[in-house]
């Protein structure tokens, strides 16, 4: 709809009144022969056409992904102790996340240390027995079957104690995997454990991604592969947020997808451009090289069947514009005009279905400058 400051200012009167000023009001004839109100518009309701570069390439969907992303999952079989974060909870690398209970594993961490401290003693015995042996051999008051037996007592526990000592640190290493930590500095997506919950091995605890890396993910078809290459800038819409984002081709995967023969594409956000939240849809066109062409938004644009018009003001005067539009620009959604306007027109942003071909046209201050206008009129006043 046209804006409401567009106001009609001039009123059809009586041909045969008589103005107090002396003066007629504006007048516009019409197809019937009737007069029609000039009208009344500040710089708002109005659009200048501009020719604008329009994008050729191939069309793309998607959805924003990090590009560092971890499903943590428990290492070890035990009880959820606690959750120590929240979705949406910004951490760093190494925080504590969860923890599990580790009572058993100390328990055993426990006993294997025991284990290694007694088979350090029954090793240091076995290798005393073997250096007086030797001594005593070579006095010859033993014999060489005795010196072999203890040898071979000697390596059977320096292996018993490396066996102990690799339980030891095994237990330590189980010990650890109680505690899952952050792996990097990130936010956490989605906690799929509660404290009391039962945590077997492979169970999946916390869903980890680095929020500050998002990359637009996207599948192209096999046949616009080729047309495709490093370092392409590409410009995208993101569902949820304003406006248009923009980056570049970073990697392009060597291989297609065996059932749907698509190829993925990494595009890189622009520094400074990406949003902060994952998993989004997304569209938009890549830039393998443009034309520029004059383009009118949808909303200026009146259609009747097959033909659209829009409404042009040119002398001041309010003019029905046949024109023919092209291909729709998928990054504004603005329509290519073929014919009919030029570099430059001015045209109703959003017309009525009450305008007049013919009809005066009359510029006023934005609403904006008439509120400060009339404010200011009533400070002079008081």
């Amino acid at each position: 709809m046209l804006r409401h400051t567009l106001i009609a200012i001039a009123i059809v009167t009586s041909l045969t009144a008589c103005n107090r000023g002396g003066k007629e009001p504006d007048k516009a004839q019409n197809g019937t022969g009737a007069t029609a109100a000039a009208v009344m518009v500040t710089p708002e309701d109005l659009i200048t056409l501009r020719g604008d570069a329009i994008a050729n390439g191939p069309v793309i969907t998607g959805s924003v992904q990090p590009e560092r992303r971890a499903d943590l999952r428990a290492e070890v079989s035990s009880v959820v102790l606690q959750v120590l974060r929240e979705n949406g909870d910004a951490v760093k690398k190494g925080d504590l996340l969860v923890r599990l209970d580790d009572t058993s594993i100390r328990d055993a961490l426990t006993s294997a240390q025991q284990a290694a401290r007694a088979s350090e003693q029954a090793y240091d015995q076995a290798k005393r027995q073997l250096e007086r042996l030797k001594t005593l051999r070579a006095s010859g008051m033993a014999s060489a079957q005795a010196l072999e037996d203890a040898e071979i007592r000697r390596n059977s526990a320096q292996s018993e104690l490396v066996a102990s000592d690799a339980k030891v640190v095994q237990a330590r290493q189980q010990l650890q995997r109680t505690e899952v930590r952050a792996p990097f500095d990130g936010i956490v997506s989605e906690r799929k454990v509660s404290a009391g919950d039962t945590a077997a091995i492979g169970k999946e605890l916390v869903k980890f991604f680095d929020n500050c890396f998002l990359v637009f993910v996207v599948l192209v078809y096999e046949y616009l592969v080729g047309s495709v290459a490093m370092g392409q800038p590409v410009r995208f819409r993101i569902n949820g947020f304003p406006g248009e984002f923009s980056g570049k081709i970073r990697r392009i995967d060597p291989a297609a997808n065996p059932t749907t023969r698509q190829v993925a594409v990494l595009v890189a956000f622009d520094e400074g451009t990406q949003p902060r939240v994952a998993g989004l849809y997304a569209e938009g066109r890549i830039d393998v090289g443009g034309s520029k062409a004059v383009t009118i938004p949808e909303a200026a644009l009146v259609r009747n069947g097959d033909k659209a018009y829009a409404w042009q003001v040119k002398d001041g005067v309010l003019k029905k514009t046949d024109i023919v539009i092209g291909d729709r620009d998928p990054r504004r959604g603005d329509y290519v005009v073929r014919s009919g306007l030029a570099d430059g027109d001015k045209v109703v942003r959003n017309p009525v279905s009450s305008l007049k071909d013919g009809q005066k046209v009359k510029l006023a201050a934005s609403a904006g400058q008439g509120a400060e206008a009339a404010a200011s009129a009533t400070t002079t006043k008081g």
